[in-house]
């Protein structure tokens, strides 16, 4: 978290992030229940920064310093790392960057955004030794 935040022009020290390792029925959950997909996913990334539609205005402005919460997957974890051929720490650590790029305005849902997105993340990974 501290290496990305840090990669990123952030302060380790000002910025807070949840970060919770859980299994695929409990994403499975809070992807259905939060983003109306029945689907379970390695990470998902929940953005403090960011308002979504419909959100009553009477909700008082969050501190910029809360960037939000990441949701990674330990099952995803176990599975992509025998997948890929590297340690489930490298995996965990990729979709924690993942995850916190995503609460930092990073998106790949598109080509450009994609690569810009997974550039960041090889980035710290690499500066991590992993």
């Amino acid at each position: 978290m501290e290496a990305t935040l840090s990669a990123e022009g952030r302060s380790p020290d000002a910025d807070e992030v949840s970060i919770l390792f859980a299994d695929d029925g409990y994403v499975r959950e809070l992807s259905r229940k939060y983003l109306g997909r029945d689907e379970t996913t390695d990470v998902l990334a929940f953005s403090m920064l960011e308002r979504t539609e419909g959100e009553p205005d009477a909700v008082p402005p969050r501190p910029p310093e809360m960037l939000g919460d990441v949701v990674v997957s330990v099952d995803a974890v176990e599975r992509q790392a025998a997948e890929y051929g590297h340690s489930a720490e490298r995996e965990a650590a990729i979709l924690v960057v993942h995850g916190i790029l995503h609460l930092l305005g990073y998106d790949d849902c598109d080509a450009p955004g994609r690569a810009a997105m997974y550039d960041a993340q090889e980035r710290v990974v690499a500066a991590l030794g992993l």
